[in-house]
């Protein structure tokens, strides 16, 4: 009788001589899959009472934090914050989320993003807007307003297409009182050009406007400014700087616009001053007082700099804030 004794050598000579049968008899393998070498459509729905929202994701940019981009604060420590925060090494991540509110009447988008044209050595990664909403189902001839929070180039140079043209041809372009009149100050101008960043800011808000400056519409805070939406006084970020609270039914979100930049930095460190706020110690009053609000209100919250789909809910946490950001849903 033949030895039916096998110790574990054996097995596994036996297994490796059967494993490599079974792979001489299978068929040939296909070719490997071209890799994609691209992202998928940046949009997300969520539903607000009645109402179907959408964050448009109009994309990020990742640079080398400048010396200065918390100017209250040592660059060492704004680094470890991005590094606490996986950023790469060295940058900070700046990520960008219009908002579309329909409210069954009216579709209306909540500030336009940077523009196809407005960073052109980025290669696309900002400046999505437009293809992104495309990719929602929605032909940005059918917006009836374009909201605006304030006119920083990344909310405002989407209006534009990239030859020139009104990227949102048939809609109401609505911006706050407070700060067209800032804007389009001559004296305000003229005191702004020893200051590079705000020179050139000045200088984009009449490029982006030249010739429609006559149907802008000026709207002011605390009132509705389109259905179910009210514009909330946020000043500092810029003199006009607007938020927005979305309500239907029983339902509301905060839209807070750049209440903060990145949270990871200035919701995290509500009293740092980021490089892009006018006035910064009215930006961080309103920075406690917003979040303070959104806290105790347990209010789902919205940022334009937050993290793709720019959704959670903020807790306090001392004297700062945390966000906890909203589940993935998979269904509206």
């Amino acid at each position: 009788m033949a030895d039916l004794n096998l110790n574990r050598r054996d097995l596994l000579a036996v297994a490796a001589a059967g494993a490599a049968t079974a792979l001489t008899s299978l068929p040939a393998a296909h070719a490997a899959a071209p890799s994609a070498a691209a992202q998928a459509p940046g949009f997300y729905r969520y539903k607000v009472g009645a109402y179907e929202c959408t964050s448009i994701n109009d994309g990020a940019r990742s640079f080398p934090l400048p010396d200065t981009f918390v100017k209250n604060v040592p660059k060492d420590e704004v680094l470890a914050a991005a590094e606490a925060a996986y950023m790469p090494k060295g940058m900070v991540t700046v990520p960008f989320n219009p908002q579309l509110i329909n409210t069954g009447s009216k579709l209306i988008l909540i500030d336009s993003g940077n523009g196809i044209a407005t960073y052109e050595p980025t290669k696309g990664a900002v400046g999505r807007t437009l293809q992104n909403l495309v990719a929602a189902g929605v032909d940005p001839k059918s917006i009836d307003v374009v909201l605006m929070s304030h006119l920083h180039p990344d909310h405002t140079n989407g209006i534009r297409a990239a030859d020139g043209s009104m990227a949102f041809p048939n809609a109401e372009i609505m911006v706050p009182a407070k700060e067209w009149d800032f804007w389009m100050s001559d004296e305000n101008a003229a005191k702004a050009q020893s200051n590079e960043m705000m020179k050139n800011y000045f200088a984009n808000v009449k490029k982006i406007y030249a010739g429609i400056e006559s149907k802008v519409t000026r709207y002011d805070w605390g009132k509705e400014v389109a259905p179910g939406i009210t514009a909330i006084a946020t000043p500092g970020h810029t003199p006009g700087h607007t938020s927005f609270a979305v309500a239907s039914g029983g339902s509301k979100v905060l839209i807070q616009s750049d209440v903060t930049n990145i949270p990871e930095f200035f919701l995290r460190n509500p009293d740092w001053h980021v490089a892009y706020d006018t006035d910064p110690v009215l930006a961080q009053e309103t920075r406690h007082k917003f979040y303070d609000m959104a806290a105790a209100e347990k209010a789902m919250v919205v940022g334009f700099h937050f993290a793709f789909p720019s959704i959670g809910h903020v807790e306090k946490d001392g004297a700062k804030y945390r966000l906890v950001p909203v589940a993935w849903n998979p269904t509206i």
